[in-house]
């Protein structure tokens, strides 16, 4: 029986874990932390069956110089971090024109049709039913315009990809969340996304069901990867492990431990922050509420309301800053009543992105037995499950669900 090492148990990397345990392959997962602590803790918490479009880099004239002050909710930039990423960045900028962006849709949101088929399975396993509701989200809006315009592309998105949405006008709006501020003129209630009480939790249900079926959990740094000749051998500050496979799943952190392997993959972050908060006696928020035109959103989870902001655009490890909380709390208190502050300081995390908005998924092309899962940008919480498929697959030679060829290594 072949032996796989899985680096990351993130959502990415715990799901591989288990899909290579369902089909009875000795696995072995390593982290640093409990499994879910780390990006996959912080997210908004939703299974986004409608985000078939990736985030585009703003193009527009008007966008750009509005984000250049440094005081818009969704973006944030830091100059030493934009400096560092500036190859990247003006890569993704390009892929966001409409000839590049028109071709990358459809390629993403392959992976993206498949995420609620391959969550409900491990959700099943996993015994975590009660952190998962399927009654959606909802993207409120202000402005007529930008809500006629977001619905002629929700309906694109419905006769193309699939999904469904409900408009609601400002009375039916009230009737399911009344305590929203007045300047909300309606939203779009997206009925096929799933929402979940506690993300970091059900990463850690995913890697108990994981280890329950015979996957073999391991809390520790890594200090060193190498090729031996008969496989891969993992350096931990307990000892080394060979395996056959070896799995990179580091979110973040994947391109750097690449590079000693000659890989130079054009990774950057985005940074994002959190906060719960109390609600006030007698007030509740019912579902997840995004307020996209000024780019936070706000989920009553077991900890408390969440709100989590928009990008930053900073250099993965450096110092946090809380000015871009601040201003999200500030919108955020008009746009509902909420109470104090639960947790001392903020959450800080980082998505891993790539230039074309693709992760890369499948076999590393000048190494034999390693295999790479990382890029997921906004959606790795959603796609884990389907990118556990399809690579577990891949591993086997098995044919996959969705062509596999705009996800490769050497695309770059």
């Amino acid at each position: 029986m072949a032996h796989s090492i899985v680096l990351g148990a993130g959502m990415i990397g715990v799901s591989v874990a288990w899909h290579l345990v369902q089909r009875g392959h000795d696995v072995t997962l390593i982290d640093r932390r409990e499994p879910g602590q780390e990006t996959s803790f912080g997210n908004a918490g939703i299974i986004q069956r409608e985000a078939v479009r990736p985030y585009a880099f703003p193009r527009d004239m008007q966008t750009l110089l509005s984000v250049l002050p440094n005081r818009r909710v969704d973006i944030r930039y830091r100059p030493g971090g934009m400096l560092n990423a500036a190859s990247p960045l003006l890569r993704y900028w390009h892929n966001s024109g409409p000839k590049a962006y028109s071709r990358i849709v459809p390629e993403y949101a392959s992976l993206i049709q498949l995420c609620l088929d391959t969550h409900a399975p491990m959700i099943k396993a996993a015994g975590a039913e009660q952190l998962v509701a399927q009654d959606g989200f909802l993207e409120l809006f202000r402005s007529e315009n930008r809500q006629t315009k977001r619905l002629k592309e929700a309906q694109e998105n419905h006769e193309r990809f699939g999904v469904q949405f409900q408009h609601l006008d400002r009375q039916q709006l009230s009737g399911m969340e009344p305590y929203l501020s007045a300047d909300i003129i309606g939203a779009i209630h997206w009925l096929d996304s799933w929402v979940v009480k506690d993300p970091g939790s059900l990463v850690a249900a995913y890697a108990e069901s994981c280890q329950q079926q015979g996957g073999r959990l391991m809390q520790s740094d890594v200090t060193d990867i190498r090729q031996r000749s008969d496989g891969w051998e993992v350096t931990t500050p307990d000892g080394a492990l060979q395996a056959d496979n070896l799995v990179m799943a580091l979110g973040p952190w994947a391109g750097k431990w690449l590079k000693p392997l000659g890989y130079h993959f054009p990774t950057f972050v985005k940074r994002g922050y959190h906060m719960h908060y109390a609600s006030d006696e007698g007030v509740e928020l019912n579902h997840w509420v995004m307020d996209a035109e000024v780019g936070y959103l706000l989920a009553p989870m077991r900890a408390g309301i969440r709100l989590t902001t928009g990008a930053e655009l900073d250099n993965l490890e450096s110092p946090p800053h809380d000015d871009q909380l601040a201003s999200a709390e500030k919108a955020a208190r008009k746009l509902f009543p909420l109470g104090e502050r639960k947790d001392a300081v903020a959450w800080k995390g980082a998505r891993p992105c790539l230039p074309d908005m693709k992760p890369v998924i499948g076999p590393a092309h000048r190494h034999k037995g390693l295999w790479l899962a990382f890029g997921h940008g906004h959606q790795g919480f959603t796609l884990g499950p389907a990118t556990g498929m399809l690579l577990a697959d891949m591993m086997e030679g098995k044919p996959t669900a969705i062509d596999m060829a705009p996800f490769r290594a050497d695309r770059f």
